[in-house]
């Protein structure tokens, strides 16, 4: 038989494809490492068992796949109806038996990896639109991918860590989390720090801003709101002041 490669060429995507690849099969990993009696354990989203959030990996892998379907054909296949069906698929989906839980991972992961192999090199350029609304080209689902496998890995709490993340990846995670609070204008008086990449975003024109500072990985699991380990905090008077609770993003 012979293999069968995607059908775009363009470097960068193939790159970005790769990355999220990798957190496809890095989730996999830290799920099988689960038994499947600690399915029902917490996570680092309040409110949501590993089951909650391997139902949603799986649902969102084929929402993700209905957008390229739409690209490909032409014809509107929307992610979900709703936000309150997607909710409604999750918590129906965490009610699963642990092997239909585990084979909705598998064969959704599966599906929108040869949806994203066999898509037209020009058909990466259709528009199509994401739950919250946003039109976008068919190429920004491969990070929409990314960050859902990534950090929801980190979120199993079963050892993975933000350091574990690529750099690519946690950059990506930081311009989108900063500029989500630029745009809402929660980042009043705030000014992020990154020590291990000469980075500093947010309202540095405050004179009463409280700087936070940490290397990449611990910055980006505190404004994705994930913990503080790592980060520290000065006010306005540089003296060193309590770690604030990061602005919502999502």
């Amino acid at each position: 038989m012979v293999a069968r490669h995607d059908q775009t060429t363009d470097p960068e995507l193939l790159a970005a494809l790769l990355q999220a690849r990798r957190g496809t099969a890095f989730f996999a990993r830290k799920l099988n490492e689960l038994s499947d009696a600690e399915l029902d354990g917490d996570t680092l989203l309040p409110g949501w068992t590993r089951r909650h959030i391997t139902a949603h990996i799986g649902y969102n892998a084929r929402a993700i796949a209905r957008l390229i379907e739409w690209a490909a054909t032409g014809v509107e296949t929307p992610m979900y109806a709703s936000t309150d069906v997607r909710d409604h698929e999750i918590n129906f989906g965490a009610t699963l038996s642990p092997i239909a839980l585990r084979h909705l991972f598998d064969h959704s992961a599966v599906h929108l990896n040869v949806e994203w192999r066999d898509l037209p090199e020009d058909a990466w350029h259709h528009k199509v639109r994401t739950v919250q609304g946003r039109e976008v080209p068919a190429t920004e689902t491969v990070w929409m991918r990314s960050r859902e496998v990534w950090m929801h890995a980190v979120d199993l709490d079963n050892g993975a860590r933000f350091q574990d993340i690529p750099v690519p990846v946690l950059d990506r995670l930081l311009k989108d989390i900063t500029g989500a609070w630029k745009t809402r204008g929660t980042d009043a008086g705030l000014v992020v720090r990154v020590t291990d990449r000469d980075l500093t975003v947010g309202d540095t024109a405050a004179e009463s801003a409280t700087v936070v500072s940490g290397p990449l990985a611990g910055i980006v699991e505190w404004a994705a709101g994930r913990g503080k380990d790592g980060v520290t905090a000065v006010d306005a008077a540089a003296s060193p002041a309590a770690v604030p609770t990061a602005p919502k993003w999502i």
